[in-house]
């Protein structure tokens, strides 16, 4: 099937077909950064400081070349390569190595996300684990498939059903960042409410999340390409996600999912005590 053409919106047949393709384009780059994982890297340093390999440059080359040839007439926003415009209203958000510090020490909890706006509505995720061999893939009123290993047949995602914040699981992908913020003494309220505090970070702790293996994350700083396939991910799995501020975007420059019963409260204790 072709993609969407020059000035129309992807309908529902384009939606499933780009998330086809997404998941396939999220395994063929994870299958880049695989060949790179556990070896020591040089990395230089961008502008707002993080690192940046060459596994992160040739696994989102990838993932641009493929786009680019399937469908000329959509906009590409990458981590490492800017945006291209496009004249279609479909713009793929690509990060090729959310958690690079993480894979440059070998930790396997590293992704590669992929997410699809559609007329400026998040509307497909993928987050790939590659040295998991774990992907999650959402399209917006599709629901969110869950594969726990290449192997096993995939799963219907969906959120825990805790209701009570004291039985919770609170994470963060950096606790250093989080007591740094302006929301430290809320962090502080979150995690004395809650049972247990991890530091499980980056995509996969949102993941954690909409799997129900975990029920809050707080992302005080999140870029518009790691929110991308969080939010139709963790929506799609029954849970909520929004920016601190509350709203429903994956541009605010924050991140926080929960199950969705626990959302109020914790946005109230995040935010109050700031």
């Amino acid at each position: 099937m072709k993609g969407a053409g020059p000035g129309q919106a992807a309908g529902r047949e384009d939606a499933h077909e780009l998330t086809e393709v997404a998941r396939e384009l999220a395994l063929r780059a994870g299958e880049v950064t695989l060949r790179y994982f556990g070896e020591v890297l040089a990395a230089d340093l961008k502008s707002d400081g993080s690192p940046v390999t060459s596994a992160d440059r040739e696994a989102e080359g990838l993932l641009r070349e493929e786009i680019e040839r399937r469908y000329p007439d959509h906009s590409i926003l990458g981590e490492e390569f800017g945006e291209r415009v496009g004249s279609a209203p479909v713009r793929w958000v690509l990060d090729p190595i959310d958690g690079t510090r993480a894979f440059m020490r070998g930790v396997p909890l590293y992704a590669v996300l992929i997410g699809i706006e559609v007329a400026g509505t998040a509307t497909v995720g993928v987050a790939h684990f590659p040295a998991l061999d774990e992907t999650i893939v959402a399209c917006r009123g599709r629901g969110c498939t869950w594969w726990t290993s290449s192997a096993a047949p995939p799963l219907t995602s969906h959120v825990s059903e805790v209701r009570d914040i004291g039985e919770a699981m609170a994470l963060t992908t950096d606790p250093a960042t989080i007591l740094s913020s302006p929301i430290a003494s809320g962090w502080r309220d979150l995690s004395d409410s809650t049972r247990l505090v991890r530091g499980w970070g980056d995509a996969y702790g949102h993941v954690l999340v909409a799997t129900g293996r975990a029920e809050i994350m707080i992302d005080p700083v999140l870029s518009s390409w790691d929110a991308a396939p969080l939010l139709p991910i963790v929506e799609e799995s029954g849970g909520r996600f929004t920016d601190l501020s509350g709203h429903q975007t994956i541009h605010g420059g924050s991140g926080v999912s929960t199950n969705g019963h626990l959302h109020e409260v914790t946005l109230r204790l995040i935010t109050e005590a700031g």
